[in-house]
């Protein structure tokens, strides 16, 4: 698969099928359209996720708003599922576009789309104003089929990646992980930190998220961490580790069961499966070790139990 930032820089003649969205998160719902695509692509179309990078806009709006996915996660996820994700910022130039410009400039003249798959609520162009209905009524002008995928549903209420966000503020990471479809991660590359795991005997694994990743609340989680075409089950903790550092500087640690050796450099993806407890201050390094020690014996509890 070939990430593309910027419509500019995509230039392949061939025909395509796209989806267009937003695509935070790539929930179930967003996976439906992902689906269609592939399926077109097996007809000798070039597959696309055209997804609107809106971190531009809010921060024109001054909005301090956070994604599910970073721009790397989306790419990394969607290796070797279509052929291409273009993200396109969420600029001036693009929300001002008249929406019949989009289709004839953008999906015809840049993509050369024969299917274009979009959800039932899709917007875009100047002022919102194009819709279903305009793709649907300029079909048969500009040559393409259009495919509207309805939502996918949990209980009584549509999959979003606002109901994700919800959910992942109350700290229900299972529920988040049931309405993705599969885990929430973290990717990152592994830093060099304090060494003070190792030096405690719970060697961790270290990242930095990205500054627009959203995070669930500060504590303990069970996890699997993705590394090297293996996975590994593990604990992990996001935030600042307020018993060993005086700096408010979130980060995300990882303790691996059965895992030996460097991984400083990696690319890993740590995986949250449930929530143990909240992060807290301990009065000295022994009551950490105990707790530490406690919460290793509920994560393979867990593990155990899931096999």
């Amino acid at each position: 698969m070939q990430y593309i930032r910027g419509m500019e820089s995509y230039h392949d003649p061939a025909y395509t099928a796209i989806t267009l969205g937003k695509f935070d998160g790539l929930h179930r719902g967003h996976l439906k359209l992902v689906e269609r695509v592939q399926s077109y692509a097996k007809e000798g179309l070039k597959s696309i996720v055209f997804s609107f990078d809106m971190l531009p806009f809010f921060k024109e709006k001054g909005w301090n708003k956070k994604n599910l996915m970073t721009s790397e996660e989306k790419s990394l996820f969607l290796e070797g599922k279509v052929d291409y994700l273009v993200e396109c910022p969420f600029v001036e130039k693009v929300y001002m576009m008249e929406a019949e410009d989009f289709i004839k400039d953008i999906l015809i003249g840049k993509f050369h789309a024969k299917h274009v798959v979009v959800g039932t609520d899709f917007r875009f162009g100047h002022q919102k104003k194009g819709d279903i209905h305009m793709l649907k009524a300029y079909e048969k002008v500009y040559g393409y089929q259009l495919d509207v995928i309805e939502k996918e549903m949990y209980g009584a209420r549509e999959i979003s990646s606002t109901f994700i966000k919800e959910e992942m503020e109350k700290g229900n990471i299972e529920l988040v992980e049931t309405l993705l479809g599969r885990p929430y991660f973290i990717a990152g590359s592994v830093k060099h930190g304090r060494a003070l795991g190792r030096k405690l005997g719970f060697p961790t694994m270290n990242i930095a998220p990205a500054g627009e990743k959203m995070l669930p609340p500060n504590g303990v989680y069970i996890c699997n961490v993705f590394s090297e075409g293996n996975v590994y089950a593990g604990i992990g903790n996001v935030g600042c580790r307020p018993t060993v550092s005086d700096e408010n500087v979130t980060t995300i640690e990882a303790f691996l069961f059965d895992y030996e050796g460097q991984a400083y450099g990696q690319q890993i993806e740590v995986r949250l499966r449930k929530f143990v407890r909240e992060e807290e201050k301990f009065s000295s390094i022994e009551e950490l070790k105990q707790r530490v020690n406690q919460d290793i014996a509920t994560g393979k509890q867990y593990f155990e139990n899931v096999r």
